[in-house]
């Protein structure tokens, strides 16, 4: 049997730009990997200005869609949209749209997540924390709805309807970009003479944002180029000048060589700090 890992995303492109080295990883050495995307990234700007073009954003929901499976094909992994509808960013005192996904009731959604749950029957679930990573709606959404999903997975007494239940053993959260990392990338390239655009991200970094404790460090640094790769498949989103792509990769593998996760729910013992994301689970629950 094969270990199996789930990662529940907000929309297209997230799975790239946050944990992407971990899912290559994880399925380059053999265990069975699936993207869940909850929405199809209907809203989402074109932020590529060489794709900011009428025909695409006409089209932007098929384009996203093609997009997303050729980053699952550089991963290796499987991905499967849950349906939902993308919320787009509201402006300050903005209502969000009718019927999108952060104001579809927990439990509706929570249905759907469980029933894909027990259907590929992950020992380990990924997501966002409570802050969402940062505050899109939908990132917030998808939080609650994957932690409503975890928990009620194995209990055959909730959304019987869903199949038959199945209980996932361990819950991160996503600890990706974090100040500490820029920090260390930024400092990194000021030692060794590369010009660093970080400066200003630290500068209005709020004082109050929450920093999650790191509980999980996945060396992943042969897949940091896999992970560019799909980031760039997502060419909507990510141009080769995008931001993503400002640091020395090589810099980014000496001084970061690891992907980072908060350990959230456990359901077996495993001591902190931890280097595998299925540390502690017996090969016996393949």
């Amino acid at each position: 049997m094969t270990p199996r890992l789930m990662s529940v995303h907000a929309h297209p492109d997230d799975e790239s730009s946050k944990g992407a080295a971990t899912l290559a990883h994880y399925a380059a050495g053999g265990a069975e990997v699936l993207v869940v995307t909850c929405t199809g990234g209907e809203r989402g700007d074109v932020l590529n200005p060489a794709l900011d073009r009428p025909e695409i954003r006409a089209d932007i929901a098929a384009v996203r869609r093609r997009e997303m499976a050729a980053a699952a094909e550089i991963l290796g992994v499987r991905q499967q949209f849950l349906g939902f509808t993308d919320s787009g960013l509201p402006a300050a005192g903005e209502p969000l749209p009718a019927g999108c996904f952060a104001l579809e009731r927990t439990e509706v959604a929570a249905a759907a997540l469980v029933a894909l749950i027990r259907e590929f029957r992950p020992h380990v679930i990924i997501t966002y924390d409570e802050s969402g990573g940062y505050p899109h709606p939908d990132h917030i959404k998808t939080h609650e709805v994957t932690v409503e999903a975890f928990d009620a997975a194995g209990d055959p007494h909730r959304y019987p309807e869903a199949g038959t239940a199945w209980r996932p053993l361990k819950l991160y959260y996503q600890a990706a970009l974090s100040r500490k990392w820029f920090r260390a990338l930024h400092e990194a390239m000021l030692h060794r003479g590369v010009p660093s655009l970080i400066g200003p991200v630290l500068d209005d970094w709020p004082d109050d944002a929450p920093e999650l404790e790191v509980t999980t460090r996945v060396h992943c640094q042969e897949h940091f180029a896999t992970r560019d790769r799909a980031a760039l498949a997502h060419a909507t989103q990510m141009g080769p000048d995008s931001p993503f792509f400002a640091h020395p990769r090589e810099i980014e593998r000496e001084v970061w060589p690891t992907e980072d996760y908060h350990l959230a729910r456990s359901a077996v013992p495993t001591s902190i700090p931890e280097h595998d994301l299925f540390a502690g689970i017996s090969s016996r629950s393949w």
